[in-house]
């Protein structure tokens, strides 16, 4: 097999997609690690390439019928590790409100707990379209929050805040949404 054929069939591993998220993880850590303008540009650069592994994923897994219970689990546990170090980060800088971080990782521990529950039951773990489009949020938020400082006049802390105002009210509902939907799970 070529290397061009084998480069190609590595990179539609959807798995592999996946656990190249949680790879990028300490790289983003490091550089946070030393903010200045170079740095948090890398470091919004490499998330930025991490989530769209997120998309590619998914995408491969459906598309080359190679969906997996791995997967379905890893995908949004990568999604959630990835997200959580990048607010934690920005959190230790002063970037973003402490207390809206708690709010967001609180909800995607809370639901990965529901999920493990929901997988023990053999039900369907997959995200929800309100769960993927406050990923989405999310990830909208902290690309420009990542970035931090004004370039050419943009303010892009101003944007990305506008987006994590929008994320905080969708991983709220969403996560309401996920309990109530999945309340007889919970016994309660």
């Amino acid at each position: 097999m070529a290397y061009s054929e084998r480069l190609k069939k590595h990179f539609s591993n959807p798995n592999v997609l996946t656990m190249y998220r949680v790879f990028a993880i300490p790289g983003l850590v490091v550089l946070l690690l030393f903010p200045n303008r170079l740095t948090a540009f890398f470091a919004a650069l490499i998330f930025s390439i991490a989530s769209i592994t997120d998309a590619l994923d998914g995408f491969f897994a459906r598309r080359l019928g190679l969906e997996s219970s791995f997967g379905k689990v890893m995908d949004p546990v990568a999604d959630k590790l990835l997200v959580s170090s990048a607010f934690i980060m920005m959190t230790s800088l002063g970037w973003v409100p402490a207390w809206i971080v708690c709010i967001i990782i609180g909800r995607e521990m809370a639901v990965t707990g529901l999920r493990n529950l929901m997988a023990e039951g053999r039900q369907d773990v997959s995200a929800s379209n309100l769960g993927k489009y406050k990923t989405g949020f999310q990830i909208a938020a902290i690309i420009p929050l990542l970035i931090h400082y004004p370039y050419l006049g943009i303010q892009f802390h101003l944007i990305g805040m506008f987006f994590l105002w929008c994320a905080l009210l969708l991983t709220v509902w969403s996560g309401a949404d996920y309990f109530l939907r999945f309340r007889d799970v919970l016994k309660l």
